[in-house]
């Protein structure tokens, strides 16, 4: 049954979030990513300690009371504490907090075997806490910890819990499946009993996701009369973690009639600083936020959004503030790359789109991803590469690079179908390279351009698997022109702009030979090749 319309989030990123293994935000952390969530986000409530844990953890409560209070948000601001009047409700009345989520067992597993008392004793203490927070202007929800495993194995002692907290003035009772042990058929029998049970109580779930089934517990939680659930930024927590913000928000906004306070064109931003602070990155493929999540890989996809947004679903990457993408790689099609250069405002003919596509595969076999920031690139060197007939070619080399030791080179150009080969030694991989090159054209009486601008660059992005352009300016006789080259590797990048720049200085050549006068003259005549 239905009890409210609107379903309350209470985000524990900095708390059960930070439980995460290697996971400690700074106190200034914490308070920007608690701004982003109760002001950006506009969550209901967040949990953001536990009580008693350390001075830093102290600080860091300190500094967020401090600026709820100067917003009006205070009561937004929950501290986790524990049965043991009064020092949790001293801690958190130090930090400037009002309320007080305090951790009782929700099992008799738990409560036989890790405090070693009776019911009784445990009711009576927590009566005394609750008192004396209400004392000090604390107010108090209350979590049953192993809730799921005491419903599984002490139903009656976890009913005999839920019915003596709902006689003391307590806010809400939070279920927590602390193990991720339940299933969504006992998520719907245990709280839909409860629920039913006990309809005045506002009631909380808080899903745990050891068997990847905390967003469907979430789900079915919701569905039979939960009306808070408690999430953590991109699933942050103990062991697997929690439920995800990102996907709890999504579910209920798609498959429920309830509706959220959260602005969803926030949590992209507020996922990626987690991402920062916390050091753990988010897997390419996690749903919502993830890098893959709202990029089309197959070129059949994007042929099918291109005619009638076929591939489309309720899941629009616009609600997150992302965007659709469609990868280059050696699955796309021309569809996939049309959508990018549309994207980029660039125009191609569709026999320059034909070898743009093919370099794209190439590509994509020798490299993990082909981004949009690498297309500009892609398409400049094909275009370079139409136009620059290929009559000498760099056949082969071996690089050496030790410690303690010059670079050297072994190089072998193929000229006009004859093969030569040098080696040489220098200050650099291409240095080496150049040296080698040099003994070759010296040998064949030739001369090679003076070398006077070398500029290495990257696409935005900065990854290290980036494609790196060359962009190297040359002076041949006057003559200054510019050649490029692209490849993962900046030595073979810079090697590939040499490689045009010689069968540039032979197109030259030969033009000379048929032309009877030099159109350019002998001014300086700067070509972008």
């Amino acid at each position: 049954m239905r009890r409210e319309k609107n379903i309350e989030i209470m985000d524990t990123t900095l708390r059960d979030g930070e439980q995460t293994s290697g996971v400690s935000f700074l106190p200034s952390e914490k308070l920007q990513i608690a701004k982003l969530l109760l002001e950006e986000l506009r969550v209901d409530r967040i949990e953001v300690a536990s009580a008693r844990v350390s001075e830093g953890e102290l600080e860091g409560v300190k500094k967020i009371t401090h600026w709820a209070a100067e917003k009006g948000y205070l009561d937004k601001i929950e501290v986790l504490g524990f049965v043991d009047t009064p020092k949790s409700v001293d801690w958190i009345v130090d930090a400037g907090a009002k309320v007080l989520n305090l951790l009782t067992k929700g099992s008799l597993n738990h409560l036989t075997h890790q405090l070693k008392k009776s019911p009784e004793t445990h009711f009576e203490e927590i009566a005394e806490c609750i008192r004396y927070a209400q004392e000090h202007g604390i107010e108090v929800n209350v979590y049953l910890e192993d809730w799921s495993n005491g419903m599984r194995n002490s139903k009656d002692y976890a009913l005999s819990m839920i019915r003596f907290l709902s006689t003391l003035p307590v806010k809400r009772i939070m279920l927590p499946d602390t193990l991720g042990l339940l299933c969504p058929q006992e998520v719907n029998d245990f709280l839909g009993e409860i629920c039913q049970s006990f309809p005045q109580v506002h009631f909380d779930f808080h899903a745990h996701n050891d068997y990847d089934l905390s967003v469907a517990n979430v789900l079915n939680a919701i569905n039979v009369g939960a009306r808070g659930i408690h999430t953590t930024v991109n699933g942050l927590g103990e062991r697997t973690g929690n439920a995800p913000l990102e996907s709890v928000v999504a579910v209920i906004k798609d498959f429920t009639d309830y509706s959220l306070n959260i602005n969803e064109s926030k949590i992209y931003r507020i996922s990626k600083l987690v991402e920062q602070f916390s050091g753990l990155r988010i897997p390419a493929n996690k749903p919502v936020v993830g890098e893959n999540v709202f990029t089309q890989t197959a070129g059949v996809h994007a042929d099918g959004d291109n005619k009638k947004n076929l591939y489309f679903s309720d899941l629009l990457p616009e609600r997150f503030g992302r965007t659709r993408k469609y990868a280059l790689g050696k699955t796309s099609g021309k569809a996939n790359i049309l959508k990018n250069l549309v994207e980029l405002g660039i125009s191609l003919e569709p026999d320059e789109l034909a070898k743009v596509t093919q370099k794209i595969i190439e590509l994509g076999d020798k490299k993990e991803r082909v981004t949009t920031e690498d297309l500009p690139y892609i398409i400049s060197d094909v275009l370079q590469n139409n136009s620059i007939h290929k009559d000498i070619v760099i056949d082969g080399y071996h690089m050496v690079h030790s410690k303690g030791l010059k670079p050297s080179v072994q190089l072998r150009i193929k000229m006009y179908n004859e093969f030569y080969e040098q080696n040489a030694s220098g200050d650099g991989q291409y240095d080496s390279f150049m040296k080698a090159l040099k003994k070759i054209y010296k040998s064949l009486n030739k001369e090679l351009p003076k070398l006077t601008d070398f500029h290495i660059s990257i696409p935005p992005g900065g990854k290290t698997d980036a494609f790196v352009e060359c962009v190297i300016t040359w002076d041949l006789g006057g003559r200054i022109f510019k050649t490029k080259g692209l490849d993962s590797d900046q030595t073979i990048a810079a090697m590939k702009a040499t490689e045009k720049m010689l069968n540039i200085i032979e197109q030259i050549k030969n033009n000379n030979k048929t032309e009877k006068k030099n159109p350019y003259g002998n001014e300086y005549s700067p070509i972008a090749w």
